[in-house]
């Protein structure tokens, strides 16, 4: 069975976001593994208000910023996604981490 790690990336820093990618995909591609992507989606635009107190209405300019995203997947090369997830990232840098078990074709269902 072959495991499939996706790692999701976000961050309202672009150029940060892209250099953490960029070299984390380097880093698993001369270790050896097959790393697909990095696959970029939209900039969301994100729009908060804010209050001077509890109370609705009362309140300042909303909060405007810009959050980027990439997506890469780790296909098999356990060891080197296992180093992934202990690896320290920016603060400014969310990342997300998911474990995908792929069986293969003909497989049956115990």
């Amino acid at each position: 069975m072959t495991f499939v790690t996706k790692l999701s990336f976000q961050s309202g820093d672009r150029a940060v976001l892209d250099d953490v990618v960029s070299d984390l995909k380097a880093m698993i591609e001369r270790k050896g593994a097959e790393c697909k992507g990095p696959h970029s989606s939209p900039p969301e635009h994100v729009r908060v208000p804010q209050y001077r107190n509890l109370a609705p209405g009362d309140e300042f300019s909303s909060w405007d910023y810009t959050v980027y995203a990439r997506k890469l997947e780790i296909h098999g090369a356990d060891h080197i996604a296992r180093e992934v997830g202990h690896m320290e990232f920016p603060a400014s840098v969310h990342v997300e981490i998911e474990v995908e078990q792929k069986k293969p074709l003909g497989h049956r269902r115990n």
